[in-house]
């Protein structure tokens, strides 16, 4: 049986900094009015524009409509994308985090389809990890059958989380320690969902939750002409919605064990008798 997450803040947006030159990853910060400033309940990181939004995005935009802060790094501007100039994507990536109602910045781990695990690259999301002060990091899952950097991505958010909660590491001491709450995965491909562990489902139904999130996917638009992704995505949380008796529903795997204080306060299963 698949328990169900029924719950893990819509601002308005202002332009803090460009990032119109190609090459500028670290620039590009957009800024809330209603999130700045907050602690958000969820920082995402995906390894390219387009991986938050087509892999958790409807769970983003359920938090966000309930009031709930949410923050994107993406890692790279998909410059080795087929389709696509870095320029486009990165406005892609913008337009779509407004409409989710999330705050974004991008940040230069090697450049797309050449990420590898570097230790200044897990202390660069760790500084992000602490600046912020998330409760809950969504990341790409780890399975290899994937993009290369997805793998990595996934990986290193990993061990920044765990870098980020210890008080020695002498690159991290002008920040203070996080220990984030959880640390959940997301599956960009249906290649990448993890067949050794058992998943939460979070239920993205809503009318209003699906046209957001219909609505971020398709501004990716140069990535449309690979794949039909938005509707091939709605399509996955549809048969994940099914078997749950939900219209929709998008897996995250948890990196450990959930902790409840009482069974009272679970939700459903995914099964039901």
């Amino acid at each position: 049986m698949k328990p169900t997450l029924k719950s893990l803040r819509k601002p308005t947006f202002s332009r803090s900094s460009r990032g119109d030159e190609a090459g500028s990853v670290g620039a590009g910060l957009l800024t809330s009015a209603a999130t700045a400033g907050r602690t958000p309940l969820i920082l995402a990181v995906g390894a390219h524009p387009d991986d938050i939004e087509f892999g958790c995005g409807g769970v983003i935009a359920r938090e966000t409509q309930a009031g709930h802060a949410a923050h994107f790094v993406v890692c790279s501007l998909g410059e080795s994308g087929t389709n696509g100039t870095p320029r486009q994507r990165l406005a892609e990536a913008k337009k779509a985090a407004a409409l989710l109602g999330a705050t974004i910045e991008f940040v230069d781990l090697g450049g797309d389809a050449h990420m590898e695990p570097r230790l200044a690259h897990t202390l660069k999301l760790a500084r992000i990890i602490r600046r912020l002060r998330p409760r809950i990091v969504l990341a790409p899952t780890t399975v290899e059958n994937q993009h290369p950097d997805h793998v990595v991505v996934g990986q290193t958010v990993r061990h920044a989380c765990r870098l980020a909660r210890y008080g020695g590491v002498a690159e991290l001491k002008k920040l203070p320690r996080r220990v984030i709450e959880h640390l959940m995965f997301y599956a960009v491909t249906v290649e990448a969902e993890p067949r050794d562990r058992q998943p939460i489902l979070v239920d993205v139904s809503a009318p209003a939750v699906v046209a957001a999130w219909t609505a971020a996917m398709e501004a990716h638009a140069s990535q449309q002409a690979t794949r039909r992704y938005a509707e091939f995505h709605l399509a996955r949380a549809k048969v994940h919605g099914m078997r749950a008796g939900l219209d929709h529903a998008i897996q995250l795997f948890p990196a450990d064990p959930i902790v409840c204080e009482s069974l009272a306060a679970l939700g459903g299963a995914a099964r039901t008798f």
